[in-house]
């Protein structure tokens, strides 16, 4: 059973328009990030950070509160990561003046540039410290764009770096080079240092998820035209370098953000679980899908269409008792028209009986 409904819906409020879905867990309390945009649907000008909170599983919510609101100016693109050892959440985002917009900031021409902050929580997201800039130490000096996540980050369960905060992020070095990278952070949140990029250009925006054998995967957004599919590589030492990137042919894109979680990790003959969701199109932002992968992410035989229509990004979350949850950005004439919260169980995607093919 899946169910679904609309958790910001655009021109509510004080926001033309709700975009950027961030979702994470801390304890039994569910949190929805996401970036209100007071002047329209575009990527610069006055945009807001919100975050709004569920204690009950999504089965109820807060009022959309501010987590941070600098004037005229862009607070965005959300990427919480959780410490399970403390219960604290830090939540990474960029800044840039609202005038300043994204072909100026690339070329060098902008007043300012992309600044990168992180601010924390203790509380569950009740109250937020202030937004700290760590600009210098995970930005290189001839790097222009940057963006952390979207999406949100994982902390390490295996291999050499137990406890690790992983976010996943991506630059563009002077000129028109795009890269995923990671920052990280081995102190729960107190110091962020910055970790390897993708060995190739050609990816921006990316999630990142551990694996079984103590290995990282950097699940990538891919500009290659020859290619509509995401790409990968991988880190056998906790982000710090990466190494095969490839494209994922089976994760068919039109150019859009995505999402990866681990649903469970393999025990005795069970298999573990891997859930990725992502418009599956070529070539539109179109048909919110649902991917499982059995086998580490070698494979993705299993899937199912969330929403059929206009739909983007999106971000999952593991749930107690083998559930998960999704926000995404879905609509009936274009996708931005509603950021929608759903909550389904895997044997939707691979129960005995099921059409997998969705």
């Amino acid at each position: 059973m899946i169910t679904q409904f609309p958790l910001f819906i655009s021109g509510q409020g004080q926001y033309h328009t709700y975009r950027i879905p961030s979702l994470v867990r801390t304890g039994q309390t569910l949190l929805a990030f996401c970036e209100g945009r007071r002047g329209g649907r575009g990527d610069t000008g006055d945009i807001d950070l919100l975050l709004r909170r569920s204690a009950d599983g999504g089965r109820t919510w807060t009022a959309p509160q501010v987590v941070w609101d600098d004037g005229p100016n862009t607070c965005g693109n959300p990427c919480p990561v959780v410490d399970a050892r403390t219960g604290a959440i830090h939540l990474l985002l960029t800044w840039n003046l609202g005038e300043d917009h994204e072909a100026q900031i690339i070329s060098g021409a902008s007043q300012d540039t992309r600044r990168v902050f992180c601010c924390s929580s203790r509380d569950q997201g009740r109250t937020w410290s202030l937004p700290a800039e760590i600009t210098g130490r995970v930005k290189r000096p001839n790097w222009t764009w940057y963006a952390t996540g979207p999406g949100a980050g994982i902390q390490l369960k295996r291999g050499p770096h137990p406890g690790r905060l992983v976010v996943p992020c991506d630059h563009i070095e002077a000129g028109t080079n795009f890269y995923s990278h990671v920052i990280y952070s081995d102190d729960g949140g107190a110091t962020w240092h910055l970790g390897g990029r993708a060995p190739r250009p050609g990816v921006n925006e990316s999630e990142v998820v551990e694996l079984a054998d103590g290995r990282l995967c950097l699940n990538m957004r891919n500009y290659d035209p020859a290619h509509r599919a995401r790409q990968v590589a991988f880190s056998a030492d906790g982000g710090r370098t990466w190494t095969d990137q490839d494209f994922a042919p089976e994760l068919v894109e039109p150019i859009c953000q995505a999402s990866i979680r681990r649903l469970r990790w393999p025990q005795g003959e069970r298999p573990g679980a891997l859930l990725f969701s992502n418009p599956a199109s070529p070539g539109e932002r179109v048909d919110l899908t649902l991917r499982l992968s059995p086998d580490e992410g070698r494979t993705w035989p299993h899937r199912r269409v969330l929403h059929r229509g206009p739909a983007a990004y999106s971000c999952l979350c593991a749930l107690d008792g083998g559930r998960a949850a999704c926000l995404y950005e879905a609509g009936q004439q274009h996708p931005y028209e509603q950021l929608v919260f759903a909550t389904f169980a895997p044997d939707l995607l691979w129960g005995q009986g099921m059409d997998s093919r969705g």
